[in-house]
């Protein structure tokens, strides 16, 4: 039986490349300005990873990342064409309203500490942070940059269900269980 995803998440492609490389294993989400309703949503359980190059910037991540933000943009696809290569799954989601919280899990992504501060204040206290594990599809997939992916959005419907068959997790089973186990600990407070 093949399976298959239609749903895609956008996030700045460095972050992408991060969770590809296992190298972060959690997204950290407050909302797009064309959200339904000004809101963010975990609308789907398991996504595609949908890379973004308009705002991301290199004041936005660790100096650690910097090399990530080079290799993304060297291999960018050429204009008109997205390429999805992972996807994910949700663990878990929190909802954090404590910005120390939030500022604790600095050793578990490549967000700089002052893009977290702006993403956590911008319109309402908090920040939803979503445990992921990232899977490589078999084989990468390009499709027409439309422009109904374009805008401030978290989430697009993509043209055809893309097929997850063969995928494997970028990291394994232990490595994994051990980073969802020490957000758990850090948050296992939070709804």
């Amino acid at each position: 039986m093949t399976t298959g995803l239609r749903h895609a998440f956008k996030e700045w492609a460095v972050i992408c490349e991060a969770l590809t490389q296992g190298r972060q294993a959690l997204i950290l989400r407050k909302s797009g300005i064309a959200e339904f309703g000004g809101e963010f949503r975990v609308e789907h359980g398991r996504f595609w990873l949908f890379p973004t190059y308009i705002h991301q910037q290199k004041a936005g991540i660790i100096p650690e990342a910097v090399p990530l933000l080079k290799q993304v943009e060297v291999a960018r696809p050429a204009a008109g064409v997205v390429r999805l290569s992972h996807f994910v799954e949700v663990a878990r989601v929190y909802h954090v309203r404590e910005l120390d919280e939030v500022l604790n899990l600095s050793g578990f992504h490549h967000w700089s500490s002052e893009t977290v501060r702006n993403r956590f204040a911008y319109r309402s206290p908090g920040l939803f942070v979503l445990p992921v594990r990232v899977h490589r599809a078999a084989a990468p997939v390009e499709l027409p940059d439309t422009p109904y992916y374009a805008g401030c959005k978290s989430w697009v419907e993509l043209e055809r269900e893309l097929p997850t068959d063969g995928a494997t997790p970028v990291l394994g089973d232990a490595a994994f269980a051990g980073i969802q186990q020490s957000i758990e600990n850090l948050l296992g407070h939070c709804s």
